[in-house]
């Protein structure tokens, strides 16, 4: 049996996230032997964000809050958690959401979701759309704008 304890995180940083958006984070998936759910815990340090906003199709997303009081953007506004608060974030627009740490302190969250085959991912804000399939090969990050009809380019 693989484990994981909240309590003792190996934090990751990625050097080229930007201001704003510095987040570490650990995924759980992996060091547990997980294959249908996708599981990580973050640290949110004071004043960033974890990602932008957005929404998926394919996967749905729940939130955990370990650990100080992250804020959660979402459809109708934003509010703060507090320790102890679980939120779901259905598939589709009515899920969109950013979770952000407005606070002075370290916020620490869970979230997982079900692992799709392939997924899609809609940023509102900056108007991009990325497909995720689980084996990377066709992975893009597209502007929205540049929809194209159905036949464009077939003979």
């Amino acid at each position: 049996m693989k484990r994981y304890n909240l309590s003792e995180p190996e934090f990751t940083d990625d050097k080229d996230d930007p201001e704003g958006f510095r987040t570490a984070y650990d995924r759980i998936g992996p060091k547990v032997g997980g294959d249908k759910l996708g599981a990580s815990h973050y640290l949110i340090r004071p004043g960033q964000h974890l990602c932008p906003y957005h929404y998926e199709y394919g996967e749905e997303e729940w939130l955990l809050v370990l650990e100080g009081t992250p804020s959660v953007r979402h459809p109708g506004g934003t509010d703060e958690l507090r320790e102890g608060d679980i939120v779901a974030f259905p598939e589709g627009p009515d899920g969109a959401h950013q979770v952000s740490n407005f606070s002075d302190a370290g916020a620490r969250v869970l979230m997982w979701a079900n692992r799709a085959e392939t997924g899609a991912c809609v940023y509102p804000d900056s108007d991009k759309i990325m497909v995720n399939p689980k084996d990377r090969r066709d992975h893009i990050i597209v502007k929205r704008s540049s929809g194209v009809d159905y036949w464009e380019g077939e003979r």
